[in-house]
């Protein structure tokens, strides 16, 4: 069981970046994936979640609608989209595998049985 993420960089304000967690060993889409963030010196915070079962998606309040989570299920890949990047959402980004989706917003994935080594995102002017 492996999840990879990838996708991450150095992008400047304003720009977009898509992530991907791309899952070997297992069907992803029987796993609710989270992504999830950790800036240099801070705790790791749950960025948004997308079900199993029905493909509910759930954002933690302070993205303020800028990213969309989706997965394609023929790719076995959840991706998270990112618009209107902004200095501070400068971190390294790992997503994550469980068998339900849990708080975002200031929750760290403890529950989540299943990790990604991480990409790092770097917004900067």
């Amino acid at each position: 069981v492996q999840l990879q993420a990838s996708g991450g960089g150095l992008v400047q304000p304003g720009d977009s970046l898509r992530l991907s967690c791309a899952a070997s060993g297992f069907t992803l889409e029987n796993y609710a994936i989270g992504w999830f963030r950790q800036a240099p010196g801070k705790e790791r915070k749950a960025v948004s979640c997308i079900s199993s079962r029905h493909g509910s998606t759930f954002y933690a309040d302070f993205l303020k609608g800028r990213f969309t989570i989706s997965r394609d299920n023929a790719k076995n890949t959840v991706y998270l989209q990112m618009n209107s990047l902004k200095p501070e959402d400068t971190a390294i980004y790992y997503c994550a595998a469980s068998n339900q989706c849990y708080a975002v917003g200031d929750y760290d994935g403890v529950d989540y049985d299943y990790w990604g080594q991480g990409t790092q995102v770097t917004v900067s002017s």
